[in-house]
């Protein structure tokens, strides 16, 4: 497994507007944030699996991955840099080093290939702190040059892809194409594992344009549930809950059009932009019932049999 520590930055004008996004900008900014340049992994080809990679939390294999960005990684808060040096870096990650190190794990998992990993030391504390790589959908940024808009795009919408409103992580599949065009790899067990389509996701962190979420049908009744509920909508049509600055906009195929392989999305129009999109899927246990015997982080107490009222699971209400 190769790594990289974040040695050099060079200057980026692009305007930073939160905190995922300045922590993305200091390692994909339009500037490019460049790591020591390392050769780019193997591809994979689709259907054919991978090398399996445990990460520090769970293992993630192909476009499998795992969920659990806390809100506080997405979260706009007007901050925004002229120009961005390794000085710059270090005095982000030192602000707030477990948070700081929280987002990188997903800027990496997300850019970077798998059996790649990028690294930092936190000179204050001597620390070293190590990311792998998984998904590979920034490989410009990844041999160490600035980060094109289609990269840009694909890491803004896989960290979304990767919030989770109640802070529990769940695996997920990830499916589309990578910045070059390239098939995320999957295999058909993959795909009958996780058989619930759930949403799209696109949109630019790094350009200001916002960070966007669409449904892929109707995945939710009265009485389930999802920690995903972000995105994934019941039959009211709407989200459970507002995930600013995530914004939902309806179903995808309103927004989006399917690639020819007809798994996933291969653009979306949005306000007249055009974003690169990827598109989850779930596992049906996923899919929480009242009735089924366990309190869910998504389920309250209550006298009924629904979700947020679910006596059977969490009892009534003291």
């Amino acid at each position: 497994m190769q790594t990289v520590e974040f040695s050099r930055c060079r200057g980026m004008g692009t305007r930073v507007v939160s905190w995922a996004l300045m922590s993305c900008a200091l390692v994909l900014g339009t500037g490019g944030c460049g790591p020591v340049e390392e050769p780019p992994a193997e591809p994979v080809s689709p259907g054919v699996r991978g090398q399996e990679l445990e990460s520090d939390n769970a293992l993630s294999i192909n476009g499998l991955s795992f969920n659990g960005l806390s809100f506080n990684g997405l979260s706009f808060n007007g901050l925004s840099f002229n120009g961005l040096s390794s000085s710059a870096f270090k005095s982000w990650f030192q602000s707030n080093p477990a948070r700081a190190d929280e987002v990188m794990r997903y800027v990496v998992r997300c850019a970077v290939p798998v059996g790649q990993t990028r690294s930092f030391t936190d000179t204050v504390t001597g620390r070293r702190y190590t990311w792998p790589g998984s998904l590979g959908l920034a490989p410009v940024w990844s041999t160490g040059a600035a980060a094109p808009v289609a990269e840009q795009q694909l890491v803004s919408a896989c960290l979304a892809a990767h919030v989770n409103a109640f802070g529990v992580s769940v695996p997920i599949s990830l499916v589309g194409r990578n910045a070059v065009g390239g098939v995320l790899a999957y295999t058909p067990d993959e795909l009958n594992g996780f058989p619930k389509e759930e949403s799209c996701f696109f949109g630019n962190l790094f350009t200001g344009q916002g960070i966007f979420a669409g449904s892929r049908g109707t995945l939710l009744s009265q009485n389930t549930s999802s920690s995903r509920a972000c995105a994934v909508v019941d039959n009211s049509g709407s989200q459970r809950m507002n995930c600013s600055p995530l914004v939902y906009v309806g179903d995808c195929s309103r927004h989006c059009s399917l690639d020819p392989l007809g798994l996933f999305y291969a653009d979306c129009d949005y306000s007249g932009n055009h974003f690169r999109p990827l598109t989850t899927r779930l596992r049906g246990q996923d899919i929480y019932r009242c009735g089924d015997g366990t309190c869910q982080v998504t389920e309250s107490c209550g006298n009924a049999n629904w979700y947020n009222s679910c006596q059977a699971d969490c009892g009534v209400c003291k």
